[in-house]
C-alpha cells in the first residue's frame, strides 16, 4: 500500500521521468509529470489476486519467511502493521504469534482495511486509518512493527522510520519486507521488461488501472539499495540491523531493534 504525508498525495500518481531519492525523500519534478487521480481505494478488490499473479505467488513465501523472523510464538506481544493493505501479512503474524498476542493495522485506504478486517475477523485485531508519519499511538506501545510492500512509497522515508522508532518498546524490533531489482546486470535487463512492460499490461486487464501498475515498478527502481537504506535505519535510532535479499534480490528483507535503554 501506498502511504504518504497528507490524503491529497495519496490520491495522486504520476508520470515517472523526474522520481528521485535525496535524503529520505522521494522528489518529483512538477514539470516534467502529469498529475493524474488515482486512489487504492479503486483496486481493493483486485489488490491480492494480481498481487500473486505478478509474483507468481512467491509473495506468500517471502512473507512467510518475514513473519518467521518476527513473530514470537513464545511471549504476548502487541504488533503494529504499517500500510497493513488488505492484512495479508497482518494474518501471517497472528497464525504464527502467541495467543495472548493482538495487532494493530493502520493504512490510508479504509476500503483495503475492510478486506483485512474480513479476513482476520475472530482474531486478535484491529485497523484505523493513520499516517506514517505521525502515528496516533503513544511512545513505546508496542514490541513489533513491520512494513510490507510499502515503505518505498512513504514520502519522507526518514520521518516515518523515526516515527517507527518512537512507538516501539526499548528493544522492540522493526521488520521491512520491500520490493527491490536483481543486482546482475542480465537479471536486471529481463526484470525491467516484465516490470515496465508486462506488469502495466497485467493492471490494466485484471485491475482496470494501468496507470497504477506504472507506478509500481519505477517505485521499486528508485528505492535505495541496502548500502543506502541500512544507513538510513541506523540514523533513525535502530540498531542490530540485518538485511536478507530473495528471489536473485527481487525482494529484501530488513530487521533492526531499538536501541535497548
Amino acid at each position: 500500500m501506498w502511504i504518504v504525508s497528507e490524503k491529497s498525495s495519496f490520491r495522486r500518481i504520476f508520470s515517472f521521468e523526474a522520481v528521485s531519492w535525496i535524503d529520505g525523500t522521494i522528489t518529483l519534478s512538477a514539470t516534467k509529470f502529469n498529475i493524474m487521480a488515482f486512489n487504492f481505494d479503486n483496486i481493493a478488490s483486485s489488490y491480492d489476486r494480481l498481487n500473486h499473479l505478478m509474483t507468481w505467488g512467491i509473495d506468500r513465501s517471502w512473507r512467510r519467511k518475514a513473519v518467521a523472523v518476527v513473530a514470537d510464538s513464545k511471549n504476548p506481544c502487541r504488533y503494529l502493521d504499517i500500510a497493513t493493505g488488505t492484512g495479508d501479512l497482518a494474518l501471517d503474524i497472528l497464525h504464527r504469534a502467541h495467543p495472548q498476542s493482538s495487532l494493530v493495522g493502520v493504512d490510508l485506504s479504509e476500503p483495503m482495511m475492510q478486506i483485512a478486517k474480513e479476513k482476520l475477523k475472530g482474531l486478535p485485531a484491529e485497523f484505523s486509518v493513520a499516517d506514517a508519519e505521525a502515528l496516533p499511538f503513544a511512545e513505546g506501545e508496542f514490541d513489533c512493527v513491520t512494513v510490507s510492500f510499502g515503505v518505498r512509497n512513504f514520502v519522507h522515508v526518514d520521518k516515518c522510520l523515526r516515527e517507527m522508532n518512537r512507538v516501539l518498546k526499548s528493544g522492540g524490533r522493526l521488520m521491512i519486507l520491500e520490493l527491490s531489482y536483481p543486482d546482475n546486470a542480465v537479471l536486471l535487463a529481463l526484470y525491467k521488461i516484465y516490470a515496465l512492460r508486462i506488469i502495466p499490461i497485467l493492471g490494466s486487464l485484471f485491475a482496470g488501472n494501468r496507470k497504477a501498475y506504472e507506478y509500481l515498478p519505477h517505485s521499486i527502481l528508485h528505492f535505495p539499495k541496502p548500502d543506502k537504506f541500512i544507513p538510513m535505519l541506523k540514523q533513525a535510532g535502530f540498531v542490530n540491523v540485518t538485511h536478507e535479499s530473495f528471489t536473485f534480490g527481487t525482494c529484501r528483507l530488513y530487521v533492526a531493534q531499538k536501541n535497548a535503554e
